[in-house]
């Protein structure tokens, strides 16, 4: 599960950075006119936000903004700001975002690369608001998306795609001066979650596993994921054993074979990435162990939850609160 991204730029993607660091209007590949920034919003900067990478002002209203992390552009959306660029990781194709997006988008953005950035691609967008706050925190990246645009990277001290959706949230509702409405979004989706966990009382400390089959290969989540902590939102513990496997600093580990009992819990979350959710089914190994046998082994078929539940935004978190807890409930009870 490891991402590699490009950690050198062409002296062509050199020069267009530069061209669209100097220039001045020119034509817009996002189809319309760039948004103008209300009276109120303008009047909130500059703001200065907090990363990894250190303090980062951004000096007006942004009205061309690109979102490559994880979910940034859903949290943007949330938000009422179009991304005029966007990353698909969730590969919804389209406009690059889940359905409880649909709709937002007023005008598509351009989508670019996830593992893979185009940096001439971005910098053509001409955007004076990078968001970057869930990736794999690499500095060369960032010291390159910096020369085209500010570039809010992750916080300090997460690990990599580590970022919480609360933390995605601030930072984004900082940078974009909307810093009220992100703390109302993050008191919505923590009300859901409360309201979830109050109809739930057996979810408190029960024991959980949330894993993936990937690649032909089994694997589990670690403390710092999106996953794992929607699980500890309502009260569920990630097992000791597999958040005691080295993860290297990553989000995910990997699970051989010969280690599926590691799978045995109250509660196993499982789904495929890039196949079928037959596979899973049809494994013979996988299904011989206590946790099918008690029936508290879930096995997510439903792509559209699948990708609610790994989104990390305040949107698909909601979704995946309405639509997964009542799984999850029910199988635990088993």
């Amino acid at each position: 599960m490891s991402r590699r991204f490009k950690r050198s730029v062409s002296g062509l993607v050199s020069a267009v950075v530069l061209t669209a660091v100097a220039a001045c209007g020119g034509g817009s590949t996002s189809g319309g006119g760039d948004p103008v920034p209300s009276s109120d919003q303008s009047a909130a900067f500059p703001v200065t936000v907090d990363t990894m990478f250190g303090r980062v002002t951004v000096e007006k209203a942004p009205t061309r903004v690109v979102a490559l992390g994880w979910s940034d552009a859903e949290t943007a959306l949330a938000l009422g700001v179009q991304p005029v660029g966007a990353s698909d990781w969730l590969a919804f194709g389209g406009e690059g975002v889940g359905p409880w997006a649909q709709g937002l988008y007023t005008t598509p953005p351009t989508i670019l690369g996830t593992m893979e950035i185009s940096y001439e691609a971005v910098a053509a967008l001409q955007p004076d608001l990078i968001l970057n706050t869930r990736s794999d925190n690499d500095r060369t990246k960032y010291e390159t998306l910096s020369k085209i645009a500010p570039t809010i990277s992750a916080p300090e001290g997460v690990i990599q795609y580590g970022t919480t959706w609360r933390q995605q949230m601030e930072l984004v509702s900082t940078a974009l001066g909307r810093a009220a409405e992100g703390e109302k979004l993050i008191s919505e989706v923590e009300g859901r979650f409360t309201a979830a966990k109050q109809a739930n009382p057996a979810f408190a400390g029960k024991q959980v596993v949330v894993g993936a089959y990937y690649g032909g290969k089994y694997g589990a989540y670690v403390a710092g994921d999106a996953r794992v902590d929607f699980m500890t939102e309502l009260g569920f513990t990630n097992k000791k054993e597999i958040q005691e496997i080295d993860s290297k600093g990553t989000f995910y580990v990997d699970i051989s074979s010969e280690q599926l009992a590691m799978y045995d819990s109250d509660l196993t979350v499982m789904f495929p990435i890039g196949a079928d959710a037959q596979v899973l089914r049809d494994d013979t190994v996988l299904n011989s162990q206590q946790v099918a046998k008690d029936g508290h082994l879930l096995i997510l078929d439903d792509a559209e939850l699948v990708s609610a539940f790994s989104s990390g935004s305040t949107l698909g978190t909601s979704y995946a609160v309405e639509k997964a807890v009542p799984l999850f409930a029910e199988t635990a009870a088993k």
